[in-house]
């Protein structure tokens, strides 16, 4: 499947479900769930092997470090289960590094 470039991002994501405190600068759909942002691919895989009922997977902004938005320094960050009420919780965490 190719990309599909929109003109108004935010309005795609509001009519996928995705909260728009979620956001990010991607938004994918994948096997029916929404991917926001910069989600590692691992964490992807896990949620397509487990199946849980979700509308998706977000990290929100663009984190340092975070797959994409490689850096000398990262920022720590979240994955973020979004369930189908909106409502979400952390699904992974990522471990940041200090100079």
């Amino acid at each position: 499947m190719k990309p599909v470039h929109v003109k108004e991002p935010g309005v795609e994501r509001r009519r996928l479900g995705m909260p728009d405190a979620l956001g990010s600068c991607h938004t994918a759909i994948v096997e029916g769930y929404v991917i926001e942002g910069h989600v590692p691919a691992r964490e992807i895989w896990r949620l397509l092997k487990e199946r849980p009922k979700a509308l998706g997977l977000a990290v929100p902004a663009m984190p340092r470090g975070s797959p994409g938005m490689e850096a000398d320094v990262t920022d720590a960050y979240e994955v973020l289960l979004v369930h189908p009420d909106k409502r979400y919780s952390t699904y992974a965490r990522y471990a940041g590094t200090q100079r």
